[in-house]
């Protein structure tokens, strides 16, 4: 049989909120993944990268590259400097001997050496990948995909925000790679991420195992004070290999950077003449939830 695996690199503010290690778990365990490595972004990126090995170990791939990036978002100050969940740590077998800044580099040459294969998968604020655009343009045309998650595009959702805390974090690189060309962009927002909710007791009962064993103990870090985990990163992990999750729509995705007030929100144009950008407008909650807890079993 030939090999369909898919060649996924990730890009993550693991260590924040909790979907990050929900979504890495995933992606260990989705026998249709060739996780190729991990760039951690935002405040003590190297953290990140702990916890990020951490995972991997319970799951028995200590082979997978783990790369710190940037820790400061491009021109505004940092919205998220601590990890809370790095306080698991010393319960978890992980390294901490990581090459500082080299994100940008690996996610570079990683792509560089498999063209029009690897899809990019980005569930943090978006400054590496700005800057992976920004200092290599080809890159884009050398992808096999580009999948995010981040942004509010129909305001379909209630109780949504206005900005999306990914974009919001880093105002100008979202901008910059909403800007960006060469490669069709696959945008899951809050527009389908607020659906996909567990609350925590199931949660407990669900996360077992493997990788999840360490999702568990990071996940009570979490619920100290909140109910429920939502979805929001292994929705997006998970319509790299089932796309029909979600519908989309076509159109262009412009940035706000000229108010203070709501710099980083998302404005959606699905009657643009040239439509780059594919977001998600629904999803299929309970066949989500079916995938994901699938390859735990």
């Amino acid at each position: 049989m030939a090999d369909d695996r898919i060649p996924v690199l990730l890009d993550t503010d693991i260590g924040s909120d909790i979907d990050d290690a929900v979504a890495l778990a995933y992606l260990l365990r989705q026998p249709r993944c060739e996780l190729l490595g991990i760039a951690t972004v935002t405040g003590r990126p190297e953290a990140r990268a702990a916890l990020a090995d951490a995972i991997c170990r319970a799951a028995g791939r200590e082979d997978v590259p783990i790369h710190p990036g940037a820790a400061q978002p491009l021109l505004t100050p940092v919205r998220q400097p601590e990890v809370p969940q790095a306080s698991i740590l010393d319960r978890w077998p992980h390294r901490r001997d990581f090459e500082p800044n080299s994100a940008v580099d690996f996610l570079r040459r990683t792509i560089r050496s498999r063209p029009g294969e690897v899809v990019l998968l980005s569930i943090g604020p978006f400054t590496n990948v700005a800057l992976l655009f920004a200092l290599d343009p080809e890159i884009p045309s050398l992808l096999r995909g580009y999948v995010s998650m981040g942004g509010v595009f129909t305001r379909r959702v209630a109780g949504a925000p206005l900005c999306e805390w990914n974009a919001l974090n880093d105002p100008y690189a979202t901008a910059i790679v909403y800007r960006t060309g060469g490669v069709e962009q696959v945008s899951i927002g809050l527009d389908v991420t607020l659906r996909c909710r567990l609350p925590a007791e199931e949660c407990r009962r669900r996360f077992r195992g493997g990788p999840l064993d360490v999702v568990a103990s990071a996940a009570e870090v979490w619920f100290r004070g909140r109910p429920e985990i939502t979805f929001h990163d292994p929705l997006a992990a998970a319509v790299i290999f089932r796309p029909e999750l979600c519908r989309y729509q076509s159109g262009r995705v412009e940035v706000e950077l000229q108010s203070a007030r709501l710099m980083g929100m998302t404005h959606f144009d699905p009657t643009a003449a040239d439509a780059p950008h594919r977001v998600a407008v629904e999803v299929d909650v309970e066949p989500f939830f079916a995938e994901y807890f699938s390859v735990f079993e």
